[in-house]
């Protein structure tokens, strides 16, 4: 599946954004999705996953409560809405699709195949 992110942008701290991923191919349904974010000089993190049937969702502890991801397999798009957004979530944003099920929470960047371009989302303090 390919995939293409975007709706990052300038924010200020406290404020909202939704990132969306599109993607290609008819498979889209039967990966589970993932947004990673890097920050410069940073390893690329887990951010949030959702089943491929957007029955489970899984969250870092550091946005856990402030994010939200979701999808819609009818539209082959997963979201990421981001609220109280914070400086320190200043990163490239990027969604990522796997084969893998279960428990997502913390998966690594190399249990994912496909991969967007990432999306660039500054929070300004």
């Amino acid at each position: 599946v390919q995939l293409q992110a975007f709706g990052g942008g300038l924010v200020q701290a406290g404020g909202s954004l939704r990132l969306s991923c599109a993607a290609s191919g008819r498979t889209f349904s039967s990966y589970s999705m993932a947004w990673f974010r890097q920050a410069p000089g940073k390893e690329r993190e887990f951010v949030a996953a959702i089943s491929w049937s957007g029955g489970s969702t899984y969250y870092a502890d550091s946005v856990k409560g402030r994010f939200t991801i979701s999808r819609d397999n009818a539209e082959n798009t997963v979201y990421l809405q981001m609220n109280s957004l914070k400086p320190e979530g200043t990163a490239v944003y990027y969604c990522a699709g796997t084969r893998l099920s279960g428990n997502l929470k913390d998966s690594r960047p190399y249990e994912y195949d496909s991969w967007g371009q990432g999306t660039q989302v500054t929070v300004s303090s």
